[in-house]
């Protein structure tokens, strides 16, 4: 394939969410052979997750909330790049809360993130003819209906409740979804959906209400390991860099449609806890309480990746013990004397947020 030649030397690719933990680790990986604007709000995203990319000659970052447009004819950012002339050649499309507690926090936020910054998003897709790759999760599948197959494929319509407190973020995907097929069908555009299933690594937020963060910070913190519900449930854990290849190869490929990016094997949350605790050398107990009905109690399932080994060749790599390890290193880098898990979590949705594995991280 002969090489394309552009007219800033390098293809330009718009990452929203780009602060956040998935869109931070793309944004490291995209910046070896591109230039990339990186457009985020802050609202759940962090600088530090960017810091070490700010001097670089080809990363730009834009802070701007995408429920309102953005004009790239009119950022300094994107002039640099050559924007108004070469266009944009890739935009993954990451902005959105997804951990419980942020957008239990921030519902309309999120929301309005799915519905308005989705759109603002694919307009900018349509005025540069630019191949769009939505970050969607495997939360619109909500519940399996079949307790003898919990492996979920593409063609699974989803099983949700539209009226409860996580229902923000499912359908708001779901709605997501929608709207980058009618975009890609009525405007003749490249899009392409990436259901994304739990994933994990550095850069999580401690104690943030998801599963593997919150464990790891209870272990390093001396603290016993608290779970919620039924240990016995089977989850699917995804590392990071395992992950964005997937991204990477999906925008890569010809290949335009949906596609489960995550780890298809399933391990139990017990398994989980006491890796953890084995890898830590901590002196902790697990405490299980199974009495807790939750919000985000749902029957898990696991991804059917038969499409994405046969479209892009991709398989997960990383064992569930060697992405804990670097998770947990990176986490004791970042240790700060955490508070007790009741101080920090209260009662109510944050405190039973703990075990909700269906959210991807962005």
């Amino acid at each position: 394939m002969p090489q394309v030649e552009y007219l800033s030397g390098k293809k330009n690719v718009l990452v929203t969410g780009g602060a956040g933990f998935i869109g931070s680790h793309l944004c490291d990986e995209l910046v070896k052979s591109s230039n990339v604007i990186c457009v985020d709000n802050y609202l759940t995203g962090s600088e530090s997750n960017i810091d070490h990319l700010l001097q670089l000659p080809n990363f730009e970052f834009i802070r701007h909330d995408l429920i309102e447009p953005l004009d790239l004819s009119q950022s300094r950012e994107a002039q640099k790049f050559k924007v108004e002339f070469q266009g944009l050649q890739e935009i993954y499309h990451l902005a959105c809360p997804t951990s419980p507690k942020e957008y239990t926090k921030y519902p309309i936020e999120t929301l309005l993130a799915n519905a308005y910054a989705t759109k603002n998003v694919l307009d900018i897709a349509k005025t540069y003819q630019t191949t769009f790759l939505l970050g969607s999760s495997s939360s619109i599948y909500g519940e399996t209906s079949d307790e003898n197959n919990l492996k979920m494929s593409e063609d699974y319509w989803g099983f949700i409740n539209n009226l409860d407190d996580k229902s923000c973020y499912d359908e708001g995907k779901r709605f997501a979804e929608s709207l980058t097929y009618h975009y890609g069908k009525q405007y003749n555009l490249k899009v392409k959906i990436a259901r994304i299933w739990n994933t994990y690594g550095p850069r999580m937020k401690m104690f943030d209400g998801r599963m593997i963060p919150d464990l790891i910070s209870q272990a390093i913190s001396n603290q016993d390991l608290k779970i919620y519900g039924d240990v016995s449930k089977i989850n699917s854990f995804c590392y990071i860099s395992d992950l964005i290849v997937g991204l990477i190869k999906f925008m890569e490929n010809s290949y335009m449609g949906v596609l489960n990016l995550g780890n298809p094997e399933g391990h139990k949350l017990q398994e989980v806890a006491q890796k953890i605790i084995e890898l830590i050398g901590a002196q902790a107990k697990l405490q299980i309480d199974k009495s807790a009905e939750f919000n985000y109690s749902i029957k898990q399932s696991l991804p059917d990746i038969t499409k994405a080994k046969g479209k892009i060749n991709w398989v997960p790599v990383v064992a569930l013990a060697d992405g804990l390890q670097e998770t947990i290193k990176s986490m004791k880098l970042n240790q700060f004397k955490a508070p007790s898990f009741n101080e920090l979590t209260g009662v109510g949705v944050e405190e039973k947020s703990i075990n909700d594995d269906t959210s991807n991280n962005e």
